[in-house]
Parts: structure tokens; C-alpha cells; sequence
């Protein structure tokens, strides 16, 4: 499963943080998917080199902790759509009605490209990432068009992270917040000038994600 809203629950928060890491089960999970294919997401991938080669570093560190998912390309989820369905059933049912609202929405708003800080890496519970800001409140904008139009999956508790892995062991907090720290934050910045929709087989766990619209924003 793709997460972009995960309860606002950091291992660096010492007083109300977790207290150790949750194991992710490698499995099918037929009880969210029910039978069903494709889950739809929008988000932005990251692409610059000096970037990716952050991320498989920071993975290497941490291998011991965390599940591989080289099939998954590096990305910020910037809203969840749900799995894609002919007709809305279910809540978390997302139509094609749906997406060309979106597509429509995203392109008034779009704006212009744009560059995100990144922070060093922290993790949840679940899974470990490195920190995304958004001083300007771009990606509070976009996710606001785009939750309109999907209101079923809206999340609270969003915290913009490029996910660096889950977990595949038991850890204790204070492990963790140390072999984070051995970590130096990235040396470069997000730049964003693509939003994708993007789907992937809510079969595989780890499966890659398949672009299917890209809205391009203006140049700076």
C-alpha cells in the first residue's frame, strides 16, 4: 500500500513517539483490496540523480531494518485516490468521473515549478523517510483540490515524506533516532515540475507504480 497520510506519530518525538518499530507483513491483503486491481495515487517522483543516489544510500544503511522495494520508484504521495472502479461502490471505489475532475482541477491550480527542503531522515512506526517542508503551503493546496474531489479517502495527520523503506524487524525507538542520526540530511532539494497519477497492483506489496497522467507545471 501506497501511504501519503500516516498518523503524525515520529520516532524523533521523544515524549509521544513510538516506543519501537512495527514489522510490515509480506503479504496479499485481500480484506482492503477485495478482488479488486488497481490503486490510484497522485504523486511526485523523484527523478534527480544526486537525489536517488541519496535515497539507495540511506537504504544501504538501513538494510538490516528495512523491507527491500527496489520495484517502487522513489516518490512524494501527494493524496490517495482509491482502487479504480467503472462506478463509485465502495468509498474508497475512484472513477474515471473522478480523475478527469481532478486532471481539470490540478491544471487550473498548477502553478509553477517549484523546490522543496528536505530534512533528515525520521521514520514512523512503520516505515522510515526523509522529512519534506512545505513553508509555502503548495502541496496544502494541491492535496485541498484534489480531496474535494475524493472525499471518501480524505486523511488527516498528512506529513510529506519520500519513503525510504518499511520495517521488516522489531526495533527499539532509541536504535532507531541513533542509526537516523549516523545520517546526514540530503545536500539537495525536491524539485517538483510534474504532478503524476500514477496506479499500481494493490496485489503486490512492493509492485512499481505506473504513470497514467502527468500534469506539467509552468517554468519558473
Amino acid at each position: 500500500m501506497v501511504s501519503g497520510s500516516i498518523g503524525a506519530m515520529l520516532i524523533s518525538d521523544l515524549k509521544h513517539g513510538p516506543s519501537e518499530t512495527v514489522v510490515a507483513e509480506l503479504r496479499d491483503y485481500p480484506e482492503w483490496h477485495r478482488q479488486r486491481q488497481r490503486y490510484g495515487v497522485w504523486i511526485i517522483p523523484v527523478n534527480d540523480p544526486v537525489l536517488l543516489d541519496y535515497v539507495e544510500a540511506a537504504r544501504r544503511r538501513l538494510t538490516d531494518l528495512l523491507h527491500p522495494s527496489q520495484q517502487r520508484q522513489p516518490h512524494l504521495t501527494l493524496a490517495v485516490c482509491g482502487f479504480e472502479q467503472p462506478a463509485q461502490v465502495a468509498n474508497d471505489d475512484f472513477t474515471p468521473l473522478q480523475l478527469r475532475d481532478q486532471i481539470e482541477s490540478l491544471q487550473r491550480l498548477r502553478g509553477v515549478a517549484c523546490s522543496l527542503s528536505l530534512g533528515a531522515p525520521d521514520s514512523f512506526a512503520s516505515a522510515a523517510f526523509i522529512s519534506v517542508t512545505d513553508p509555502s503551503g503548495q502541496l496544502t493546496r494541491w492535496r485541498s483540490a484534489l480531496e474535494v474531489l475524493a472525499k471518501g479517502l480524505r486523511q488527516a495527520n498528512y506529513v510529506p515524506h519520500i519513503t525510504l523503506g518499511l520495517y521488516k524487524r522489531k526495533a527499539a525507538a532509541e536504535e532507531v533516532r541513533q542509526r537516523l542520526r549516523e545520517i546526514d540530511a540530503p545536500s539537495v532539494s525536491l524539485r517538483i515540475n510534474q504532478l503524476h497519477y500514477a496506479t499500481y497492483d494493490a496485489h503486490l506489496q512492493f509492485g512499481p507504480l505506473e504513470t497514467r497522467h502527468v500534469v506539467r507545471l509552468a517554468s519558473a
